[in-house]
């Protein structure tokens, strides 16, 4: 048995669930043609992802070595976004089981009546495993601690997802039979925005008099803030700071602005590859609640119609990498993540889009992201490694990251994971009261957020 299940783990990642996925949708009533359309789209995806990376970090790979060698600053981590996670977690068998672990979390908080959200946004589960296999790693594999962790976080997404709602309605202009609401775990983040808010509301209650049109903004940007020529300015900003040729800048500048659209195209041919398993899942859930009306939980870009979103998330990256440079403790250098719509939704949600509070707001939490990229190096890489998927380009001892969403709770992660490997009773106590003021920070947020609908 051990034999026949590392032959099927070495498969690699593509192969794998291109199984997995056709399988399980067999299992919840999925036709197989529909199966196997889900199971291809996800091997196609992670494949396409996989090469975009390898393109980005073996054209910037040498600028960025001569960076650090003529400067002495040591951003030596390259950050690859989202992708580099979404390949370990979707090409790990855990993944499966987290998402069971979710799917059950939700169907009990649902028949209990503790949240009315049913939360069909599967594919981004791999946000959850990547938390629980951070714990895992960083516990010795202590499978009962990290099942409990990611059941509190997912508990938390849902009951986030409740709360958001009136909101959320209020900016799409979503009427009240309107069931669409987003438990996407990078809103987990809001209650901190929430804190910085509140504090505007203190010491700056003048600033809104001087908020300006965000559409009118992105209107005059226009194509000097989309995503090709921002991975253009990105390329231009690499090769200067290693010193490149004209010639190699020129290079760089189109193959960021490649990558960045690239990114974005082919993360969304995830979405649809778990399409026919993820509805499959919610008709079987569905039959078993009776009918009862429910709000319907998706991702996070039924956001996007508000042009604030992408007019902050433009503002904030030049911030993010002039930050990235000059912030201590910081070893990673923007590159995937520069625009941080990990970070921009919550923002929007908590400040109802006033883009000022925004971009403030936005600019005192980038070092949260950028720390918990740096934490989080040496198991993406690592991990990639044992995986076999480590990006071409990359030196054989360099790191990789990603500056992606969550990253209060990945370093809750290694915290709670590190306790329980040394048992040092320093690092467990510390690790109860961290999660101890999480959760009370959480649940001010939820107050707070209860009567400002009333």
């Amino acid at each position: 048995m051990n034999n026949l299940f590392n032959g099927f783990i070495n498969l690699g990642g593509p192969a794998m669930m291109f199984v997995i996925i056709t399988v399980l949708s067999l299992l919840v009533g999925v036709s197989i043609s529909k199966s196997l359309e889900g199971g291809l789209r996800m091997a196609v995806a992670l494949t396409g992802m996989g090469a975009v990376i390898s393109l980005l970090t073996s054209s910037f790979a040498p600028a960025l070595e001569q960076f650090v060698e003529s400067t002495g600053v040591s951003l030596s981590i390259t950050d690859l976004g989202w992708a580099p996670l979404a390949v370990i977690t979707w090409g790990s068998v855990y993944t499966l089981y987290f998402a069971f672990v979710c799917l059950v979390v939700n169907f009990i908080m649902l028949i209990t009546k503790m949240t009315t959200t049913l939360n069909v946004d599967l594919f981004n589960i791999w946000n959850l495993s990547v938390i629980g296999l951070l714990t895992l790693y960083y516990s010795n594999q202590n499978f009962i601690l990290t099942t409990l962790f990611v059941m509190m976080i997912y508990a938390l997404m849902l009951i986030n997802a409740d709360v958001m709602k009136p909101t959320i309605n209020k900016l799409l202009d979503y009427d009240d039979t309107n069931i669409t609401t987003t438990a996407h775990p990078s809103l987990l983040i809001a209650p901190v925005v929430m804190i910085f808010n509140k504090i505007i509301d203190v010491c700056l209650p003048f600033i809104d008099k001087y908020d300006f049109n965000a559409e009118v903004l992105n209107k005059k940007i226009g194509f000097w803030g989309s995503k090709f020529a921002i991975g253009a300015y990105l390329g231009i900003f690499i090769g200067l700071l290693g010193q490149q040729s004209a010639a190699e800048i020129f290079t760089l500048a189109f193959t960021g602005g490649v990558a960045l659209e690239l990114f974005a195209l082919v993360g969304g041919w995830f979405g649809p590859a778990i399409e026919p398993l993820s509805n499959g899942i919610t008709k079987q859930m569905s039959k078993r609640l009776k009918g009862r009306t429910l709000l319907v939980g998706i991702d996070w870009p039924i956001l996007a119609p508000r042009a604030e979103l992408w007019a902050v998330a433009n503002i904030l990256a030049p911030i993010l990498l002039i930050i990235s440079i000059f912030l201590p403790g910081n070893k990673v250098l923007p590159l995937g993540g520069i625009l941080l719509t990990v970070l921009a939704p919550a923002l929007l949600i908590i400040t109802k889009g006033r883009v000022l509070r925004m971009t403030i707001i936005g600019t005192v939490l980038i070092p949260l992201f950028l720390w918990g990229a740096t934490f989080i190096a040496e198991f993406v890489t690592e991990t990639s490694r044992a995986m076999n998927s480590i990006p071409a380009g990359l030196s054989a001892n360099a790191l990789f990251s990603s500056i992606d969403s969550d990253p209060i709770e990945k370093m809750l992660a290694i915290l709670m994971g590190s306790a329980v490997k040394t048992m040092d009773m320093k690092w467990i106590g510390l690790s109860i009261v961290a999660v101890a003021l999480y959760l009370l920070m959480f649940f001010w947020y939820f107050k707070q957020m209860r009567k400002d609908h009333v």
